[in-house]
């Protein structure tokens, strides 16, 4: 479910009710009432709402198609030509909530991954003949649907045929393998394909309509913008805890190989940690209830419903049949509890750096728990982490934003609050209406002092916000990517199940729509255009499409009436320090060499035909490997800086032995960030420089 992983990286939400309308939904078939809920939502809720005509209805058979069959491998041309019938009459059976369309495909798709397994099972029983002069095309939009089983075996036979020298020659190149022959390495890697594509077998037979419909429908909702989008009702639940940074359960992760479900990681703070008795590794035969005599296998059972069976009200226990790494089988009896995702929650550290003490908040999203109010969201804790900083004595503050794929408007509005005295954050607009300016109307300021802002290309939503107003205000300064995501649209998500009365359908999942636009409080939008960073640093993703700009329906950028508001009330002289780290940049032999490498990424990711003949392979790898020899130095970059955890921290360092790794492993990275370093070396400077005579300039 790539859609769903691009989702939760970018996601920038706003809750709503359903009270905008009085209309009833009460279709007694769940898929007919769940698309006549969901193109009422995109008719009348959506920002910028399309008409369902033959355009469109070609659009959502494109789509359809391509996320289903992404690579051409399951259907023919004929299966196409059959398909093609419905190209122009899908708006009108959308209209009618007829999902004719849909059952055709549904049903040859579910034929074809069958004869699938036939097909490269075939293929990877017999040796593959590396010294054939021949190419693999990874571009399937430069592919044609084939026309005959012949071509389907020889698309399916190249592209096994492709991922399988990678492993082969890897055996090659092992020492243990110097008395096997060739011919029984190659069997080896062959059978390794195989039991790869048995494991995405295993995906896909778990599969049901309901999530092929869910595709479906979302052909249809992301035809109208990138960020419109139906929730199944796992997936919704999984938003629900990325949004909030918790839930109720008993802390472990689990993974499904073949039949097997396992353990992979025990969450640190979580009910089963602290029990100290699950196992990464174990495997989970039977789940069965406190309250219930019977258990339930889930051997075979699809991953969401097995977690669904072992979640479960904070306070109750769940009894897991396992069967242990050595081999032995047990019942173990787990309490479930509120889990605490750390690694959504803002986090700090300290540093020195010359004669000074800066502080690092690295904020992750912009979390909040819009069904408890008292609990933990990203504000509180931003301002905590600030109080604890300032307890330090730090001299500066370095915001890091970066992969902060945005997250409550809310919040974004109240963290800008505690940078400057009252005034705009930002601007919102609905089709039709008049712009809300949103203000933080708090005259407290936590930090005044200097502020820096590390933004990528993977800073979104509520971190564009942020980034932007303090840009605007010049409350900070903005270092990074050219610019970030560059989406400026609100999205509002709805429970489905709240918009019927007397639902007996069961859960019915979640719509997210967008409903607005934002603007930054210079009336321009950040949407596709993102916030320029005041000093760009290149990364490896600098030439890469990544953006907003680069889906294929993305909103128009446009610009509305600015706010009034002030610029920020500073002796700092940010102009001068602004121009001394842009000559650093350009000075600096690793920034150069970084700028390099992402050509060189750039390079590499557009080639799109590689040869099949083990020679012209190794030769193409060794030629790879030499150039990339020139950018081992970027890994070797360190400093001779010192990130630490603030006092607080350390007792629970002490007492907990993952919860230390991992912040461990983040101050060492922090050492070896030449971004961090950057934002530091700026932060001295503004500490170093003359300060300037105090200057208020009103902004209109």
């Amino acid at each position: 479910m790539k859609h769903i992983n691009i989702f939760l990286l970018s996601v920038f939400v706003a809750f709503a009710s359903c009270s905008f309308t009085t209309k009833t939904f009460d279709d007694p078939d769940k898929d007919k009432l769940l698309m006549q809920l969901v193109t009422y939502l995109l008719e009348e809720g959506h920002f910028q709402p399309k008409d369902f005509d033959d355009p469109f209805s070609e659009e959502v058979y494109s789509r359809f198609l391509k996320t289903i069959d992404p690579y051409k491998h399951y259907f023919y041309k004929s299966d196409v030509k059959e398909f093609e019938a419905f190209k122009t009459l899908l708006d009108d059976q959308i209209k009618n909530y007829d999902l004719s369309f849909f059952n055709l495909v549904h049903n040859r798709l579910t034929q074809r991954i069958e004869e699938s397994k036939a097909v490269y099972t075939e293929v990877l029983g017999r040796p593959f003949n590396y010294e054939l002069d021949e190419v693999y095309q990874s571009d399937a939009e430069n592919l044609e649907y084939v026309s005959s089983k012949k071509e389907m075996i020889n698309r399916w036979r190249k592209q096994i045929k492709f991922s399988t020298l990678t492993d082969y020659h890897d055996m090659l190149s092992d020492a243990d393998n110097d008395n096997k022959s060739n011919a029984d390495i190659e069997e080896e890697a062959r059978k390794s394909t195989l039991k790869n594509l048995q494991e995405v077998s295993v995906y896909f037979d778990d599969m049901r309509r309901d999530d092929w419909l869910a595709m479906y429908i979302n052909a249809i909702s992301e035809s109208f913008d990138p960020h419109t989008y139906y929730f199944a009702p796992q997936f919704k639940d999984r938003f629900d805890a990325e949004m909030s940074g918790k839930y109720e359960g008993i802390g472990a992760r689990l993974q499904k190989k073949m039949d097997k479900i396992s353990i992979t990681e025990l969450i640190s703070g979580g009910s089963a940690w602290r029990q100290n008795k699950l196992q990464v590794g174990d495997i989970i035969l039977k789940v069965r209830q406190e309250d219930e005599d019977e258990a339930v296998s889930i051997v075979g059972m699809r991953l969401d419903d097995a977690v669904k069976l072992i979640k479960g009200p904070k306070g109750t226990n769940v009894i897991l049949t396992l069967k242990r790494v050595d081999g032995t089988v047990e019942d173990l009896s787990i309490p479930r509890d509120e889990i605490e995702l750390e690694e959504t929650y803002a986090k700090s550290s300290i540093v020195k750096k010359s004669k000074y003490k800066f502080g690092v908040i690295n904020l992750p999203k912009f979390y909040i728990d819009f069904e408890d109010v008292n609990s933990r969201n990203s504000t509180t804790d931003v301002k905590r982490e600030i109080e604890r900083l300032k307890d330090e004595g730090v001299d500066g503050l370095v915001l890091d934003l970066r992969n902060n794929g945005g997250g409550s408007l809310k919040t974004a509005v109240e963290i800008g609050g505690l940078f400057i005295k009252e005034g705009p954050i930002v601007q919102v607009r609905s089709t039709g209406e008049d712009r809300q300016v949103l203000k933080d109307r708090d005259p407290s300021v936590s930090w005044d002092g200097p502020l820096v802002i590390l933004v990528n290309e993977f800073s979104a939503s509520a971190s564009e916000i942020l980034a932007a107003a303090m840009q605007d205000y010049k409350r900070a300064i903005v270092i990074g990517s050219k610019q970030t995501y560059g989406k400026g649209t609100v999205q509002n998500v709805i429970d489905l199940n709240r918009m019927i009365r007397n639902n007996t359908n069961g859960d019915m999942g979640a719509f997210k729509f967008t409903t607005q636009k934002y603007y930054r409080i210079n009336g321009g939008s950040t949407q596709l255009e993102g916030v320029k960073s005041d000093v760009v640093v290149p990364d490896r993703y600098s030439y890469i499409d990544l953006g907003e700009k680069d889906q294929d329906n993305p909103l128009s950028w446009d610009e509305i009436e600015p706010a009034s508001y002030e610029l920020w009330k500073s002796s700092i002289d940010y102009e001068t320090t602004v121009q001394k780290s842009k000559e650093r940049m350009n000075s600096s032999a690793e920034i150069k060499l970084i700028d390099e490498n992402a050509r060189w990424i750039k390079d590499a990711r557009s080639k799109d035909v590689y040869s099949l003949k083990y020679s012209e392979y190794v030769a193409e790898l060794k030629k790879n490997e030499k150039e990339s020899e020139r950018f081992d130095a970027l890994s070797d970059y360190t400093t001779n800086l010192s990130f630490e955890s603030l006092a607080y921290e350390k007792p629970i360092m002490a007492n907990d032995s993952v919860f230390r790794i991992k912040r461990e492993r983040w101050h060492e990275s922090l050492s070896k960030d030449i971004y961090m370093d950057e934002a530091l070396n700026v932060l001295t400077d503004l500490n170093k420089l003359p300060k300037l005579d105090k200057l208020s300039a009103a902004k209109n």
